[in-house]
C-alpha cells in the first residue's frame, strides 16, 4: 500500500552496484528503513543521492508492505525545504552529522510520533537559517530531545544530581552551572559566553546523561569532528 508522508533522512550505506539502504525517521512510521535502487548509476538523470544527505527534509511517497518487513521502498520523493547554509558552513555541517547520529542511535519507535517530527524539523530549519547565536545549539538540542525520549530534566542541578549518582567525574565549575541553567531554561538562540572547554564539558556531561538512560548509545564517532569544528 502506498502512503504520503514527511521524512528526515538520517544515514544510508552502501546496496550493490548503485543502490542505498536509507535510514529515515519519517512523521508517519518512526523511524524506518528503505532500499532505493540506481541513485548510484552514472546513467542516473538526477543527483538523487542528495536526498539522503544528514538531516534533508522529505516528502515521500513509499510502499509498505506489511508491518513486520523491516524493509521498505520509496516511490516518490522530493524535498520540501532546500537548505540554504547547513551543507555550506563547516561549522554547521558538523553540527548536522553530530545531531544525526544522535538521532540515529537515539530513535527507536516503528510509529508516528507527531510532536517529535516536529522538534526535530523545526531544529534543523532553525540551524539551517541562523546566522548566529547557534554556538550551543547542539547542546540545547540534546536537552530538549530528551523529554521527547522521556528522560528529561527541568533543571541544571537535576541534571547534575543525576550524573553524580551515576559517578561521572564531576568538577565544580560556576559558570558552567549558571551557563547549563540558561540552556535548560530558553529556546534556541540566546547567546551565552562560554569558551570552547566549557561548551565541551557541557556537551560530554549531557552525553554521559544520554548514557545513563540509553544503555546501547555506544560511541560517538562525530564527536571527534565537532570538537575540531567547534575550535
Amino acid at each position: 500500500m502506498l502512503h504520503k508522508t514527511r521524512g528526515i533522512a538520517l544515514s544510508y550505506i552502501r546496496y550493490k552496484e548503485s543502490s542505498i539502504i536509507a535510514k529515515v525517521y519519517t512523521e508517519a512510521f518512526g523511524i524506518q528503513t528503505y532500499i532505493v535502487n540506481g541513485v548510484r548509476s552514472s546513467k542516473s538523470k538526477t543527483n538523487r543521492i542528495a536526498f539522503f544527505q544528514p538531516l534533508t527534509l522529505l516528502d515521500l511517497v513509499v510502499y509498505h508492505k506489511n508491518r513486520e518487513d523491516t524493509i521498505h521502498r520509496i516511490s516518490e520523493i522530493k524535498c520540501y525545504a532546500p537548505f540554504f547554509s547547513i551543507p555550506f558552513d563547516v561549522l554547521k555541517s558538523g553540527l548536522a552529522l553530530f545531531m544525526t547520529e544522535m538521532l540515529s542511535k537515539t530513535l527507536r519507535e516503528e510509529e508516528n510520533n507527531e510532536p517529535l517530527f516536529n522538534f526535530i524539523e523545526q531544529s534543523v530549519l532553525y540551524l539551517d537559517e541562523a546566522e548566529a547565536g547557534f554556538e550551543n545549539f547542539h547542546i540545547q538540542f540534546l536537552m530538549q530531545l530528551a523529554h521527547y525520549l522521556g528522560f528529561g530534566v527541568e533543571a541544571a542541578n537535576d541534571l547534575e544530581s543525576e550524573l553524580k549518582d551515576s559517578y561521572f567525574p564531576f568538577r565544580p565549575d560556576a559558570q558552567e552551572h549558571a551557563a547549563t541553567a540558561q540552556m535548560l531554561e530558553n529556546g534556541y538562540g540566546l547567546s551565552i559566553p562560554l569558551d570552547r572547554t566549557r561548551r565541551i564539558s557541557i556537551l560530554e556531561k549531557m552525553i554521559f546523561f544520554y548514557k545513563i538512560h540509553m544503555d546501547a548509545l555506544g560511541e560517538i564517532k562525530s564527536l571527534d569532528v565537532l570538537r575540531e569544528v567547534l575550535r
